[in-house]
């Protein structure tokens, strides 16, 4: 166990030991589940114990929670806003700590695991004010002495099932609007970064307590597909919000259609950036540099193919590859890294395994293609010329790959864009307004995110977040994504002493 480990003294400030309980339940830590180890992927070295969830406790933390949200659901919602407020200074105040931690457990660079605490944070500050603008509307009636009006409600609980990739950014995408919303929120983080899923949750826990408010208000389960599923098929639960592959998630839909209730999906992407002939080269080389080989191509908006046109495409290509030459592998907590290790064992053999069908179908490296030996999941940041037409290209590797490609026209570009199952995110490179126009319109991009001269990933938390196609439809954070946490009933009030009827029927 590495956890005596100088650098990992920090743990501490956040509540962590050797060995933790995984499950947050009626305000209580337990886990009766199995003990598993959270391996850090530099060294593929354990760092702590955890303590899993058991279906008992998911049961008694599942009855817990309705219980709270039947006073949650009542404490008027700029009230509720002032607890997700004070949520977000806690934060604040150990910001570097829960950035270490993210980038020790899950493998991003620091920068990349304080941004994804800061993401929570600005996710507080924006469900702060949506507290105080949850507004319905007034709907004029045909009938005199009639009032139409639309109110929102509260659901109920959220669950929200989340990935290894943001394994706290994306809980606070939805647990932020989902308690101003007045839902309690049932959390079961990745079974690969249960140290996040107890250091967000204590922190969470805190405000709760010193506010006299339940703790089952959040509760939280560390565990793997069982506590998943059990969430899944639980109808006390109307909305299931799920990350991660198409594969799952279209279970996870089955599984919830099935009782009747809501998802929220946050699949796989497959995204593109197109660069056309008028491009700013710099501008698009630094973006897709951050868009390919950020979170060491773990994000599911990492750009996976480039579209180049013709007329650049060997200068384009050849910048790339030199800037590919320094980009700096090694542990994502040491300054200078841009490329951390993949997360797991089993990843890094999925590249090796990827690299090998891309040569099959006739792909071209020419830069990286391999892992670099090292007791951690590291691998070479990858490019590859390959036929937009081939099987590979339509499928999500999870790894620093970018498929290279060549187009002729915009129209030839779009169709490239769009001709994946996945639809998440998407950007050009290009100064024509009409060629802007024409990306963003009815006939450009098919995809959720559609941008312009920036990368792929890196989305503010201001927008609504999600894609199409088999990314799953799902829209979380900003907008107005709220909607989706709580239940709309259109009021019909007569205050007169008259039953006139809609459309002018008269019944007798």
């Amino acid at each position: 166990m590495s956890f005596g480990k100088k650098e990992y003294e920090f743990l501490k400030e956040i509540g962590l030991g050797p060995r933790n309980s995984g499950c947050y339940v009626n305000g209580v830590w337990q886990g009766n589940g199995p003990v598993v180890s959270t391996v850090n992927p530099s060294d593929n070295q354990p760092i702590a114990e955890v303590a899993e969830a058991s279906i008992e406790d998911y049961e008694e933390g599942m009855q817990a929670c309705a219980e709270a949200t039947k006073i949650w659901m009542q404490v008027p919602a700029p009230k509720r806003g002032e607890i997700v407020r004070q949520i977000g200074d806690s934060l604040r105040t150990k910001l570097h700590q829960l950035g270490r931690l993210v980038s020790l457990e899950m493998g991003k660079i620091l920068a990349e695991g304080i941004g994804e605490v800061q993401e929570i944070i600005d996710m507080c500050d924006f469900a702060v004010g949506l507290s105080r603008q949850l507004n319905g509307s007034v709907i004029p009636s045909e009938r005199p002495n009639h009032m139409m009006l639309e109110m929102w409600n509260p659901l109920g609980i959220v669950g929200v099932i989340t990935a290894f990739n943001f394994p706290c950014a994306v809980l606070g995408w939805n647990a932020c609007i989902a308690l101003v919303c007045g839902n309690s929120v049932v959390w079961k983080g990745a079974p690969t970064t249960p140290l996040i899923t107890i250091a967000m949750t204590k922190i969470i826990a805190g405000v709760l307590e010193r506010n006299n408010l339940p703790g089952a208000i959040f509760t939280s389960f560390c565990g793997g597909a069982e506590i998943g599923q059990a969430i899944a098929k639980d109808p006390r639960i109307p909305l299931v919000s799920f990350t991660g592959s198409s594969k799952v998630g279209l279970m996870v839909q089955q599984t919830v259609n099935q009782r009747y209730g809501k998802c929220l999906l946050e699949l796989s992407g497959n995204n593109a950036i197109i660069v056309m002939d008028d491009a700013d080269i710099e501008l698009a080389v630094r973006s897709v540099l951050f868009a390919a080989v950020g979170t060491a191509g773990q994000r599911c908006t990492t750009c996976r193919r480039l579209l180049l046109h013709e007329s650049i495409y060997q200068k384009v290509l050849d910048r790339l590859v030199d800037v590919y030459k320094q980009v700096k592998a090694g542990n994502p907590l040491e300054k200078g890294t841009l490329l951390g290790p993949l997360h797991t064992r089993a990843s890094r053999e999925s590249f090796v395994k990827g690299i090998e069908i891309i040569k099959s179908q006739g792909g071209k490296i020419v830069a990286g293609g391999s892992v670099i030996e090292s007791p951690g999941n590291f691998v070479q940041p990858t490019i590859v010329e390959i036929s937009a037409s081939a099987e590979v290209v339509k499928e999500e590797l999870f790894g620093p790959v970018l498929y290279v490609m060549k187009f002729q026209t915009l129209k030839e570009a779009i169709e490239i864009n769009n001709s994946v199952p996945q639809g998440l995110s998407s950007s050009i490179f290009t100064r024509r307004p009409e060629i802007i126009f024409k990306w963003i319109g009815p006939q450009g991009s098919d995809c959720g995110i559609v941008n312009v001269n920036i990368p792929t990933n890196g989305a503010e938390i201001g927008g609504a977040f999600g894609g199409e196609k088999a990314t799953g439809g799902g829209r979380e954070a900003g907008s107005d994504s709220w909607k989706q946490y709580m239940r709309r009933s259109t009021c019909t009030i007569n205050y007169g002493s008259e039953l006139p009827l809609a459309q002018g029927i008269n019944f007798g």
